[in-house]
């Protein structure tokens, strides 16, 4: 998962590899097929449509999962899809009995600690076995195939899913150069939208913020408000 951090690019992505894309093991160092799926995402180079839970068109399962990294259908607001009175059974802990876990995935990498903390409230309120009709689970609603590609293997655990959900975050805020609304928003929209509406700034984000969704556009403001 190194390579993840290190955004590695390359020119080309053979969709029909037959191998799967988390587990293939290159043995001349190169990037893996997950990895180079993963740079292109982060710099808007594959499509995978508009708008949040945009189901995938890749040809292998596997690589259907992997788009909800560009998509971000992973991770979309539970209180936006109305979900909260349809989890009579979720586990409410409250932001306190997380506090540890997110100091650890701040530290681990490098993100405000009150961002990560808003992050989970906007996205599942705090409820660790949160689902979305779509398919999102945990803490911050990671798509299974979005957690295995973060190196989550139960995302209804709140420290693995809690650390890779502040994986991406960091991704994203790395892509960004630090702008926490873009990174937001892209959280949101998936960074393909907002690379292709020329947004790099929290500036920028303002002068177009029309024509994200609405969704997006509440979204980073109740972010926002939470932190």
């Amino acid at each position: 998962m190194k390579t993840l951090l290190q955004l590695q690019l390359t020119p080309s992505v053979d969709f029909q590899a037959n191998s799967n894309p988390l587990t293939k093991t290159e043995t001349d160092g190169s990037p893996s097929l997950f990895d180079t799926l993963l740079s292109q995402y982060m710099n808007g180079t594959v499509d995978t449509g508009t708008g949040a839970n945009v189901a995938s068109a890749l040809p292998t399962d596997m690589l259907s999962q992997l788009t909800s990294l560009g998509s971000l259908s992973g991770l979309s607001s539970l209180s936006e899809l109305g979900l909260s009175d349809n989890l009579p059974d979720a586990k409410w802990a409250g932001s306190g009995h997380y506090d540890e876990l997110i100091q650890q995935a701040s530290a681990k990498y490098g993100v405000d600690p009150s961002l990560i903390e808003a992050v989970i409230k906007t996205e599942s309120g705090f409820q660790s076995d949160a689902v979305s009709s779509a398919g999102a689970k945990g803490l911050m609603q990671l798509m299974d195939g979005t957690a295995r590609g973060l190196g989550v293997s139960n995302s209804f655990d709140p420290e693995q899913n809690i650390n890779g959900g502040t994986k991406y975050l960091s991704l994203l805020m790395r892509k960004y150069n630090g702008n926490e609304q873009v990174a937001l928003a892209a959280y949101n929209a998936g960074p393909g939208r907002i690379d292709r509406l020329g947004i790099g700034t929290n500036e920028e984000l303002q002068a177009a913020i029309g024509s994200l969704p609405e969704e997006t556009q509440r979204y980073v403001t109740k972010v926002l408000q939470a932190k």
